[in-house]
Parts: C-alpha cells; structure tokens; sequence
C-alpha cells in the first residue's frame, strides 16, 4: 500500500481496531478515515453506502462486530448474528460497489469446528460442528469469510478474510458480564488483590486450552496481509477452492488455570483459584495453524507473558481515567 492511500477502518475504537489505527500510524500511514458509531451506523445499508460514496476509501479493514464471551454470546444470540450479519454484509457490498482495492475481513477462531484436529488449519472450516455457545456469532463471520470469497470468483476483488485467535491488550474489554476469559481474569485478579481477597473463583474447570495474540501483533499481522504484493495477492484470490482465509495467531496455547495463574504473577495475587464447575468450559481446545503467515514471512512478537504486562499496564490506565485516582504501577 502507498503511505498515503485512504485507508477505511471500521471498528476504530474497539479492541483491534484500536490497534490497527495505532500500527497504521507507526508504519507511516496517514490518510485514514474512521467513523464512531454515532457518526456512522454500520447495519444502515443507506448510511454506508453514502459514506462509501463520499469518502471513496481505496482500502479497507473491518475490524467492526459485536463480540464477546460465552456469557453474552449465550444471552444475546439474535444480536450476535443479525448485527454481525449486517455490518459485514454492508460493508463488503459497498466496498464492491465503490472500487475498493483490497478488503481485510476480521474473523475469528469460532468459526472452526468444536472437535477439531489441533493445531487448526483454514481447510478444517466447515468440516465439523460448531460450538453451541457461540454458533450464531460464527456463523455470521463464516458468512462473511463465504462473501468475500464469493466477490473475488464473480466481481474479481481482492477480498481477504484474517482468522485471528483470541486477542487482548490495550482497549479491551473488561465489563464482568461480557469480557472475554483474558480481560476478564485480569479485572477479577486485579479485584481480589485490590480487596485482600484470599480466593478468586473461575468458570468451568480450568482445562481447555487457549490461545492468546497481543493486539499489535494482530494488527501488524492484519496490514502485513493487506500490503502483499500483487503477486501474492492475486495467487490467493485467484484460488477457486478454497476460501481467501488466514489464521492469525501464536502458535502456541496454555490452559485457563494456566493463564490465570500467570496473571496472578503478574499482578502480585497469591490467593487461591477455585473453579465454578456449574459453569460451562465452551470448547476443550483451539490452536491455530499460524504456517500459512510463516511461509509468507510473518510471525508474531510478543510472548504471553509481556503481551499480558502491557495489557495490564493499559488496564490501570483505564482504571485510572475512569476512577479518576493513581493507581500502584
């Protein structure tokens, strides 16, 4: 992409939109355009097409959807999928309509079967069953990923879809009832010592196994693959079976205890961790196949253990903004 390309992110001030804005500006890019929600309501088919059709964005990356754990994915089906459905379907059309070079569609891991061979390759997508406690959030992304797809075999775009595994980092979100498990830990931990807690409790058992991106490193993944030269780009959505989809992630997982008891070392709590086990696990395990980014000469930088400082560092800021009061660094 040259520096100066208008670039379109949608999703700016979530969790990973956040992130590309701040790898965008870090690589040199400066022409990006972005929207709140107040300013534009991605499911209005009419608002998006007159954004497209004044601001002719030459590359876009969506990074915009409604997401969340199991809690709320379990408690909000019909928003998960008709919200998602909506955004990506507008934003993928008009994207068509308006001549965008390259689209950048942001999946997720979910969309792989429940039971799948482990690590995960792309060609495992819809090879089995879904996990019933987010099915309708996947679906709706599987529908997305099947979009662009689509649009490269009939309308020739260069449409491509990166599967990142579960992020965290600067910008998350830490609400109790619809956090991912990362975030989530790191409130509840960071709680209990606060409070001299001598005990936490957690969902589920502790057993299934997680893997965990930094959002920089998914952002600069992300760019990286919307930068391909032509050559590469148009190897992959010249390809007529199989979909445009590249899994964006570490490479490597550990279990929930696990990630609890690092963030327990990270933030000084030395009580014990006690299990809910009325509380469902969601699937046993998802490790992502990273060789397609490694054989294009991407690989991420931070480990688990760093990323999960910075994420920590990031949510004492917040606290401290929200609070209005210093907290210990």
């Amino acid at each position: 992409m040259d520096k100066n390309a208008k670039i379109y992110v949608a999703g700016h001030r979530g969790l990973v939109g956040s992130a590309l804005i701040r790898q965008l500006k870090k690589q040199g890019y400066d022409n990006i355009i972005s929207r709140t929600h107040t300013e534009l309501d991605l499911t209005n088919q009419s608002a998006v097409q007159m954004f497209f059709d004044s601001e002719k964005p030459e590359y876009v990356i969506l990074a915009a959807a409604k997401v969340g754990g199991i809690h709320a994915n379990n408690t909000y089906p019909a928003e998960f999928i008709h919200e998602n459905l909506a955004i990506q379907t507008n934003i993928i059309h008009h994207s068509y309509l308006a001549g965008v070079k390259r689209l950048l569609f942001l999946g997720s891991s979910c969309i792989y079967p429940r039971d799948c061979q482990q690590p995960i390759k792309e060609e495992y997508l819809l090879t089995g069953e879904l996990e019933p406690t987010n099915r309708p959030y996947a679906l709706a992304k599987i529908a997305g990923i099947e979009m662009c797809w689509a649009y490269n075999r009939q309308y020739g775009t260069k449409f491509i879809a990166a599967m990142p595994t579960n992020c965290y980092g600067p910008e998350d979100n830490y609400d109790p009832d619809t956090s991912h498990v990362l975030p989530a830990l790191i409130r509840k931990i960071h709680e209990a010592k606060s409070a001299g807690s001598h005990e936490i409790t957690i969902w589920g058992t502790g057993k299934p196994k997680r893997e965990f991106i930094y959002s920089d490193d998914l952002a600069e993944g992300c760019i990286f693959l919307l930068s391909l030269n032509d050559f590469e780009m148009d190897k992959i959505v010249s390809v007529k079976d199989a979909p445009p989809v590249f899994n964006v992630g570490t490479g490597v997982d550990n279990s929930i205890l696990d990630i609890a008891k690092t963030i327990a070392g990270i933030i000084g709590f030395e009580g014990e961790i006690n299990f809910d086990l009325t509380k469902p696990d969601g699937t046993p395990r998802k490790l992502l196949s990273i060789e397609r980014m490694k054989n294009l000469g991407w690989s991420p930088k931070y480990d688990l253990i760093e990323g999960i400082q910075q994420a920590y560092l990031a949510y004492k800021v917040t606290l401290e903004s929200d609070q209005g009061v210093q907290v210990e660094k």
